[in-house]
């Protein structure tokens, strides 16, 4: 029949499937692998040594359901296109998928989307390819490398530092990158140096503008007080004039679009997102989103890619969208193409959106906040890419008194080109606004009015923050664009490296493991050999070099430096220097220190045993307390259930599972809460005097036999308590259990009348569609995960 599915199409994720259904129709169905089926055991190497590095792949635990789902489906179908990811990680699980699933090769078909849209979708499947068996190789390869490191290193590092820790290849080299920076910063010496600046004014007319020392008259630099009192002295019997006036019309252009590192780059400074949120958010708007009016569309192109090329067709709907919303003379007037760096694989587009006539502010009550934050960033930055430079008109002036030499310079904005869409954020403190100069001549007498003299120190160079690590291991060659979130993601949740202030410093875990690491195994922590590492597994991807050479090459040294490091540290064990904090113990009044335990890190007393004191590290959150307007503050419970409760302590009592957000309450105005867990979660109102409240039993939390209430007296104490007698987060507030015995005792009287309890079901059901009609206006205004 017409209307059978005579076709298999497996993708990665439900949200996909969904999106790539509506646009085959009935003949295909789509259905969902959720990821990797086959895998490298867990409970050993799976590597086989002996036999050239042969893998043993085995199926994944927890996915019995799945396979054989798929085999059922793949058994009944005439085609059978494998649709995952377009990079080296989805062409090994089509692999995988084919094996798995005993698909013979006449019906093994390859497809790939860049971007997920209707047109696309629909040609893809018209031209199906094979597997490419070099691409799967360059994904072994990698992943049998960190196996090898990952299962024969860590073992080391728990015998001779702490149980429970983990070595990685490419994470221990950024590891060591934040290491190194934190060690320039101690060894750094500040230098001192002055500036010497002067107020002129004109003679007889208006017009004062301020001027920087230069030189006397090729530059220098004035290093001390001397120095500059030599100068302010000359001044003092010489003359000003102008001595040259250059104005010159100056062009500025646009930053090429999106590539993986300078999206997570540009997400951090702008929206303050981690690179994990931000490859989170870009899959979500690569996959398909529901647009009113559209169906589900995918908004933009594949995030994965290291290339800034575009297509002749986006190009074209760029120029056609610029003409018609800004002018022609916004256009850059051809196409603009950016080069890509030799490293990069050109497999894919830059990140753009799907459609540019989509744009964000059209769309932005079908996505949650997070999405049309990130999806406007890339659309804006795709649109300014192909618009005019901005122009300047710059103005540079030198006022010389004897030899002396000042400068001043200033650019004011003539035509605004591509910034009236984007400019692009940097990481370096903004540069000092220069106030706008009169009409001078050269020749021109001037009056000094006023001299300032400023002593500076030169300044360490600046931690890194997740942008600018990101940045530094693009520039260096370590990672690729799929593995830079993990990368920083990891070395964080090990607790090697910590974000303090949105920048990132070692821990001193993180410098014991990495100095066993640069002293027993250099090469796997050098940045130029695991540049290197990523160059030979680009060769294998091409085809050039066979994967296990790579493998046993590499294997061949660091089996030699492993054996060496167990000989020499036979009867070593590293000490992990302990973290003294500012907070004082209450208890016997010494320097409290950062301990780990089961459920992260907290402040303990050094006195143990003699003190036991201990108290959370507190971290702030966003929003307000809905009881007393002061600030909200994450701790955790002795079972390591997190809570969050006013800073103000036992003066106000309140506490909730539930997470404070920065949004309020349209209706009450009181900061709005979400449900605590992963992934998206609509914010609601707590407040119960509010028609917009949620009730608890509508936040989707699931409640366990035998919990028991909390009654909150205290922060420390009583909020402590009545974190601990829960097992899971389903309260908002102890206040809340009086209030629902409350009703509970409301509830027995009203069983004895029938009528009444009937016309009690019929207004909560009504107040249940009020509510949740309610909340779902709120959540395709702004939702927030």
């Amino acid at each position: 029949m017409a209307s059978e599915q005579t076709n298999l199409v497996i993708v990665e994720s439900p949200s996909k499937a969904k999106t790539i259904g509506k646009y085959l129709g009935p003949k295909y169905q789509v259905k969902a692998c959720m990821g990797h089926l086959r895998d490298l055991p867990k409970s050993k190497m799976g590597v086989d040594f002996e036999n050239n590095f042969e893998p043993h792949y085995i199926p994944m635990k927890g996915k019995e359901a799945v396979i054989a789902d798929l085999k059922k489906a793949a058994k009944g179908s005439e085609n059978i296109y494998l649709a995952t990811d377009p990079d080296r990680e989805g062409e090994a699980i089509s692999w995988h998928l084919k094996t798995l699933l005993n698909i013979p090769d006449e019906k093994t078909l390859r497809v790939t989307f860049n971007e997920i849209t209707k047109n696309v979708v629909t040609k893809a499947i018209e031209s199906p390819r094979g597997i490419d068996y070099d691409l799967v190789d360059a994904q072994q390869a990698r992943r049998i490398l960190d196996r090898i490191v990952g299962y024969q290193l860590s073992p080391l590092l728990w015998k001779k530092v702490r149980r429970g820790l983990s070595a990685g290849r490419v994470q221990s080299v950024a590891t060591r990158m934040v290491v190194d920076r934190e060690n320039e910063i101690r060894a750094f010496e500040p230098q001192e140096y002055w500036t010497l600046d002067v107020v002129l004014e004109r003679m007889g007319k208006p017009g004062k503008f301020q001027a920087r020392f230069y030189g006397d008259p090729k530059k220098r630099e004035l290093k001390n007080l001397e120095e500059v009192q030599a100068v302010v002295s000359s001044l003092e019997r010489g003359s000003f004039k102008v001595s040259s006036v250059k104005r010159t019309e100056k062009k500025r252009s646009p930053a090429p679009p999106f590539i993986t590192s300078t999206l997570q780059q540009e997400a951090s400074r702008k929206l303050n997102m981690t690179p994990k949120r931000t490859m989170a958010i870009a899959q979500q708007l690569y996959e398909g989103i529901d647009i009113t009016g559209e169906g589900t569309l995918g908004l933009i192109t594949y995030m994965r890619t290291d290339s800034t090329r575009l297509s002749d067709d986006a190009l074209e709907a760029a120029q056609e969208f610029i003409i018609s919303r800004y002018g022609a003379a916004y256009h850059n007037g051809a196409h603009r193409q950016f080069k890509t760096k030799n490293a990069a694989q050109d497999a894919h587009e830059a990140i753009r959106p799907s459609n540019v006539r989509l744009d964000p502010e059209t769309i932005a009550g079908d996505l949650t906040k997070d999405q049309y934050r990130l999806y406007k960033l890339i659309w804006s930055r795709f649109v300014a890419c192909q618009m005019a430079n901005a122009l300047y008109d710059a103005i540079a002036i030198e006022a010389t008194c004897g030899d002396n030499v000042f400068r001043a310079n200033h650019q004011s904005l003539k035509f605004a080109g591509f910034t009236a869409v984007y400019e692009e954020g940097k990481d370096d403190e903004a540069e000092e606004v220069q106030s706008p100069l009169p009409d001078l001549t050269e020749d021109e007498p001037l009056k000094r009015v006023d001299t300032m003299q400023d002593q500076h120190f030169t300044q360490p160079p600046a931690r890194y923050t997740e942008a600018t690590l990101v940045r530094a291991m693009e520039e260096k060659g370590v990672g690729r664009p799929s593995t830079y979130a993990t990368i920083i993601s990891t070395i964080e949740d090990r607790e090697y490296v910590i974000k303090q202030d949105k920048r990132l410093s070692p821990t001193p875990l993180g410098e014991v493991v990495n100095g066993l690491m640069v002293e027993r195994f250099n090469d796997i922590v050098d940045v130029e050999f695991t540049a290197g590492m990523e160059r030979k597994l680009d060769q294998v991807e091409e085809g050039k070099l066979p994967w296990k050479k790579v493998l046993a090459d590499f294997y061949t040294d660091f089996s030699k430096e492993l054996a060496d490091a167990e000989e020499a540290l036979k009867d070593v064990r590293l000490k992990v220097p302990e973290e003294v904090t500012d907070e004082i113990c209450e208890v016997c009044g010494r320097n409290m220190v950062v301990k780990t335990g089961r459920f992260g890190r907290f402040l303990a007393c050094p006195g143990y045993p003699e003190c036991k004191n201990t108290k959370p590290i507190v971290e702030r959150m966003p929003g307000r307390c809905p009881k007393c307007g002061s600030g909200m503050l994450k701790r955790k419970s002795k079972k390591g259930y997190a809570y969050y409760a006013c800073e103000q302590g036992a003066e106000c009592g309140f506490m909730s599972w539930d997470v404070p957000t920065e949004l309020d309450c349209p209706v009450c105005g009181q900061t709005m809460f979400k449900k605590s867990g992963r992934g998206h979660m609509k914010p609601f109102c707590i407040n119960e005097k509010c028609e917009n409240f949620l009730p608890e039993d509508q936040r989707g939390y699931r409640k366990k036999p035998g919990q028991a209430a909390a009654e909150t007296e205290g922060q420390t104490e009583g909020e402590t308590a009545a974190a601990d007698n829960e097992t899971a987060p389903t309260k908002t507030a102890a206040k809340k259990s009086t209030t629902k015995k409350a009703a509970a005792a409301k509830k027995t009287d009203e069983k004895k009348s029938t009528a009444a309890k009937k016309a009690t079901t019929a207004k909560k059901t009504a107040a249940t569609k009020k509510t949740a009609k309610k909340q779902d206006e709120d959540g395709k205004k702004g939702e927030t995960a």
